[in-house]
């Protein structure tokens, strides 16, 4: 049982270690520039930041810790560079093995297509979990060091629930992936439509006459800085998060079912 979802997360050990590892590092980074920059004028730059630019980092209460790493680690580098990389990710997880071949191979197992497909696609919940577990434990331990606290649930929380808003990214491109034969067309297109959604909440959201559409992006709905900064947890989001990657796994199962390989 399970054979398939534990083969492609063993293959998935190595750039979950390196992944883990630079996001530290860059935690790390981020902790100690906070540290360094006592007695900035935090407020200042932030009323001098383009709106749209406040807005797309969430850029605000930067001279407490945890306003410091919602806008410089949260909003970029989950919001942004995790979203696009599991999107990327999911954009070759099958369109990679149609290209090579290999999938005629794994299909001629005694092994339905819906089931290949959640297995291969259960292999991404390593790097989503672990990335997650790994820095949750390493700021906590850095904001510590450096004289400084962070509510450790609201700790918990931004980072429970980055899960949904992640593999809502990996879901856009795990239905690209089943849509077309060659990864790299695959993978471009879902870290485009990942990267438009984000433009589409970040600044066509702030429009008066445009900003319903911000409803159609996923970073609507995980907003780490209402999380850390205010405590707000956003449950609702979070369940809109998930009924939306429910969707695109359905609509993944039937493409894949319906395709001809």
């Amino acid at each position: 049982m399970l054979e398939t979802a534990r083969y492609e997360t063993a293959r998935r050990r190595r750039e979950t270690a390196v992944l883990t590892v630079a996001i530290s590092l860059y935690s790390a980074f981020v902790v100690w520039y906070f540290s360094a920059l006592d007695g900035v004028e935090y407020e200042e730059l932030v009323s001098e930041a383009p709106a749209a630019l406040r807005d797309a980092f969430g850029i605000e209460a930067l001279s407490t810790v945890e306003g410091f790493l919602s806008a410089q680690i949260f909003n970029f580098v989950w919001l942004l560079g995790l979203g696009l990389y599991f999107a990327y990710t999911g954009g070759g997880l099958i369109a990679g093995d149609i290209e090579s071949e290999r999938m005629e191979l794994l299909l001629s197992f005694p092994l339905s297509r819906s089931r290949l497909l959640v297995e291969k696609f259960a292999s991404l919940l390593l790097p989503i979990v672990v990335v997650n577990v790994v820095t949750a434990g390493v700021l906590y331990a850095l904001v510590t060091a450096i004289g400084e606290s962070v509510d450790a649930t609201d700790l918990f929380f931004v980072h429970l629930f980055s899960v949904p808003y992640l593999l809502v990214c990996a879901a856009i491109g795990v239905a690209l992936s089943v849509a077309v034969d060659r990864a790299a067309v695959a993978e471009r297109a879902a870290v485009g439509v990942v990267f438009v959604l984000f433009l589409v909440e970040s600044v066509v959201g702030t429009s008066t006459d445009f900003g319903v559409l911000r409803y159609l992006s996923p970073t609507n709905y995980y907003q780490p800085t209402e999380i850390l900064v205010d405590g707000s947890y956003g449950i609702t989001g979070s369940g809109v998060l998930l009924g939306a990657f429910l969707c695109l796994l359905a609509v993944c199962l039937v493409l894949f079912r319906q395709r001809d390989i």
